[in-house]
């Protein structure tokens, strides 16, 4: 996920903890400030298949995504 000026971190952790298995609300929150202060965050690491299935549900929650990485 990268920094952007459009997305709450409240909106940012919700949607983490919503979508991706595993994580909470506080580590969504913990993940959010990695973005800020970073400008990015890997957020998933596993098979392509839910890689790309949570990819698109964050996209259309408006979060900014980078392309996925080959591994």
């Amino acid at each position: 996920m990268c920094n952007d000026d459009h997305n709450t971190f409240d909106h940012v952790a919700r949607t983490l903890a919503r979508i991706i298995p595993g994580v909470t609300l506080k580590r969504g929150h913990e993940i959010a400030g990695v973005i800020h202060a970073s400008g990015r965050a890997v957020v998933f690491s596993g098979h392509q298949e839910p890689a790309e299935h949570y990819w698109e549900q964050l996209k259309g929650a408006g979060l900014t995504m980078a392309p996925l990485e080959q591994g």
